[in-house]
């Protein structure tokens, strides 16, 4: 946790503001966001964005699923899971356990659903910075994260579009997203 003049306190857990202070300063490096806007008609175009971003991802990505209750943030992740280990792949919202880890031939997914967390530093507990280092991280609800949200991120932003099963959809990242999305063919 960063203190004044950006000291780190030291905290209980032996060797943990090492990570902690690393995962701040990569918080707040600054990067130009790239972006994009997509309009998901249904459930099946959620679950073919998630697959669409999988094909492109890499360990040590963070995603980061912004939105409300119900916006399909669970349903994109699962199109992510699915894609990477097959369609049978069960992929429940861990809003329960915090983190659902799913290990592919690649890298271990990191599902986390953020919610029920009251202090960013409870993520801690959960081994988010060894999924940020090492695996590939989805998270559900990433404003509790708050200072340990990773800058090079991609966040994917869902809103209600005119209908019930429509979301307006705005992805964001920065260093090389914008290649990545437009190999995944998710832009203009």
């Amino acid at each position: 946790m960063a203190g004044p003049a950006g000291q780190v306190k030291p905290c209980p857990r032996k060797g943990i503001f090492v990570k902690r202070a690393a995962m701040v300063a990569m918080a707040h490096a600054s990067e130009e966001p790239a972006g994009f806007a997509l309009t998901l008609e249904g459930e099946d175009a959620a679950l073919s964005l998630g697959a669409r971003l999988a094909a492109v991802c890499r360990p040590g990505d963070v995603i980061a699923l912004w939105g409300g209750l119900g916006m399909g943030k669970t349903v994109i992740a699962r199109g992510f899971v699915q894609a990477l280990l097959g369609a049978d792949e069960e992929v429940p919202s861990p809003t329960f356990t915090l983190v659902q880890p799913y290990d592919g031939a690649d890298a271990t997914v990191h599902h986390f659903d953020l919610y029920r967390l009251n202090d960013p530093e409870e993520a801690f507990e959960l081994d988010i910075e060894d999924a940020f280092a090492e695996g590939i991280s989805l998270i559900e609800w990433p404003e509790r994260l708050g200072p340990y949200l990773p800058a090079g991120r991609l966040d994917i932003k869902l809103s209600p579009g005119e209908s019930e099963t429509q979301r307006r959809v705005q992805l964001s990242g920065g260093g090389d997203w914008t290649e990545r999305l437009k190999r995944a063919e998710l832009h203009d």
